[in-house]
């Protein structure tokens, strides 16, 4: 057994005690999204698959001597692929612990530096997670550059509401629905008047501990990762005078310059929806909007098509909708020469990293790492809200 086995038992409660004194930004996504986690090991690469039930089978009741036979249930599966296995790392020489050890100690500097290297990963991946949730909507609500939740004369909630009607128009399950937002939608959120007053909230939730409250059946949280999506410069297409039908989802354009990239949001003349284009349009062609397409049809006539500003993208969906893989990264047979190695969850973003010690001349080196890959698994069921 190597001198070094019980570096890491020693260390585990400064390492803890410094998830807690080390600067953190805040986390939305990843709490919000259904999580894949667990101790196998992956690389990159590797799909991760997980069982899809099917719609449920309705029957007429009808009395019978002989209990029916069930429908077969044909279940499906969906994957996520694992596309980043990263670590954070940093070394310390035996003359860097021995100075240490005359301060604060070299186990309390190390629990620090293992905090900073699992702040970089969890906002990496909560980056990660927020773009998929940007450019895969299935339609949006609100202002490009006007933050959510405006205060005026009347206390704005509406913004709230509209996204979950897109989320109730698309059928999307009415549970363990989130809302993720910005800070500054947040900071308009917290002064709404009738959030902070107990007889009108029913809570002192965001009174008193500043969370915010579950509103319109969806879990608002907030994120310092939230995106700015541009929409690549497309500029004056019209649709041809073919006529598109209510669900359409390729729409043929004409005219027009430049790129409509992934993600923009589009309008139709006679048409407020905005909808979410799900693949770059570069010239005339077939522009791709993310299902459930159309919601009012287009007539056989050329009409215009408006694509909008650069927006922030805050974002509504169930757990559902948006998945994330996570493993630790993949290992050699017989393992690798660490002399300690453990699994560290983070209590703020509920992830589990991987924490490893090696030890060499005269120095050491430690990493925290982990293997991780997002993907939308129904775009039906996300709603953007623009700020």
């Amino acid at each position: 057994m190597s001198a070094y086995a019980n570096t890491l038992t020693r260390l585990i409660p400064e390492l803890y005690a410094a998830l807690d004194v080390v600067s953190r930004e805040l986390v939305g996504f990843i709490p919000s999204v259904s999580r894949n986690t667990s101790a196998e090991r992956a690389a990159v690469g590797q799909a991760v698959v997980w069982p899809v039930s099917p719609v449920a089978n309705m029957f007429n009741v009808t009395p019978a001597m002989a209990v029916p036979e069930p429908a077969d249930a044909n279940i499906g599966n969906g994957s996520i692929t694992i596309t980043k296995s990263r670590g954070a790392e940093f070394g310390m020489t035996g003359e860097e612990q021995l100075g240490l050890s005359h301060g604060v100690g070299h186990l309390t500097v190390q629990g620090d530096l293992f905090a900073q290297g699992l702040r970089a990963l969890v906002n990496e991946m909560e980056t990660d997670v927020a773009i998929e949730a940007a450019l895969n909507g299935s339609r949006a609500w609100g202002t490009a550059g006007t933050t959510p939740f405006a205060i005026g004369a009347n206390q704005n909630l509406g913004d709230s509401a509209q996204v979950r009607k897109i989320l109730d128009d698309n059928g999307a399950p009415l549970t363990d629905r989130s809302l993720v937002i910005d800070t500054s939608a947040g900071a308009n959120l917290r002064t709404q008047y009738n959030l902070t007053r107990v007889n009108e909230a029913g809570s002192m939730m965001t009174l008193r501990d500043g969370e915010l409250l579950n509103l319109h059946g969806m879990s608002i949280k907030e994120s310092a990762q939230t995106r700015l999506v541009s929409p690549g410069n497309g500029a004056a297409y019209t649709t041809n005078a073919a006529g598109y039908a209510e669900g359409a989802t390729a729409i043929t354009i004409i005219t027009g310059t430049g790129t409509i990239t992934k993600g923009s949001v589009v309008t139709f003349a006679g048409d407020s929806n905005k909808y979410i284009v799900a693949a770059d349009r570069v010239g005339a062609g077939v522009l791709t909007l993310a299902a459930p397409g159309l919601q009012q049809a287009i007539p056989a006539a050329a009409t215009n098509i408006t694509v909008g500003a650069a927006s922030i993208r805050n974002a509504a969906f169930p757990r559902s909708a948006i998945g994330l893989a996570a493993r630790a990264p993949a290992l050699p047979d017989g393992g690798d020469s660490a002399v300690d190695r453990f699994q560290l969850t983070d209590q703020r973003s509920g992830m589990v990293f991987e924490v490893s010690i090696y030890a060499v001349y005269r120095k050491m080196r430690a990493e925290v790492t982990c293997a991780w890959g997002t993907a939308t698994i129904k775009k039906e069921h996300v709603a953007l809200l623009l700020g």
